[in-house]
């Protein structure tokens, strides 16, 4: 039986205080259940204070981002050497506001897995199509796409350890979510193509996260289909209370 993994994407927002706040808030009220996985993905900044405030509770910490170099002349970024020595554990890889905006691409994207990889990180890699992509029925081959040039090169054993999620980036921020049966169309599509890419083992072993306008509202409904294992969640986990709404979600 795999996991459920609701993993909150701060992106830019809160301050030190806040997060030390939510930390504060979360870690002892977390579920008791081995069967839900609890990640808070914040900003760089953050990542010190929330990796001590964590110890010794269910509450796992990531980055959003990282460069897949272990040095080098790259001002401003960060390395997967830096985040495992802050006892970091997960990282975004691929997220679509990266592909978008900094000029992320599929390429990039598996050098980072494979650093990730490297450094002991659990890559949580992002794939979905534009809405002009679903009304052109290009959905699957862009997922396809993504999913086999992202995970390029990796052991059996490395992409059962993956974490896809999937984010129609059409309902990334804009209130719109797909349903929970086409969520989980593609969710079963992605395992499929892990299938083909590796065995039905490896394929069964991976967790396949849905995001996208994810809330308290509708994550029963998204968790109750058999190849969603989980939820990349923005907006809905900046709060302490929604967020623990979610994780418990997990345990039903």
């Amino acid at each position: 039986m795999r996991s459920k993994v609701i993993a909150g994407n701060w992106k830019m927002n809160k301050g030190l205080s806040e997060a030390e706040q939510f930390a504060d808030s979360v870690k002892g009220n977390l579920p008791k259940d081995d069967n839900v996985e609890a990640i808070v993905c914040a900003p760089f900044p953050f990542l010190p204070a929330l990796v001590s405030k964590a110890k010794s509770s269910n509450l796992k910490v990531g980055a959003q981002n990282m460069h897949f170099e272990d040095s080098g002349a790259y001002t401003g970024e960060v390395s997967p050497a830096m985040l495992k020595d802050l006892g970091v554990t997960h990282v975004v890889i691929g997220h679509s506001e990266r592909r978008e905006h900094f000029a992320e691409t599929d390429e990039s994207v598996n050098k980072k897995v494979h650093a990730a990889f490297n450094h002991g990180l659990v890559p949580i890699v992002c794939v979905g199509e534009t809405l002009e992509q679903r009304e052109a029925n290009e959905t699957m081959s862009h997922i396809e796409n993504q999913v086999r040039k992202g995970l390029e090169g990796l052991t059996d054993e490395q992409i059962g350890r993956v974490i896809i999620a999937y984010e129609p980036i059409w309902a990334i921020g804009t209130g719109k979510s797909a349903s929970s049966a086409d969520a989980n169309q593609v969710c079963t599509f992605v395992r499929n193509v892990v299938k083909a890419m590796t065995s039905e083992n490896i394929a069964e072993q991976l967790v396949v996260q849905y995001g996208g306008s994810v809330k308290p509202a509708n994550i029963d409904e998204l968790l109750d289909q058999p190849d969603i294992d989980g939820a990349l969640v923005g907006g809905a986990s900046l709060e302490p209370g929604s967020f623990l709404e979610l994780v418990e979600a997990g345990t039903k």
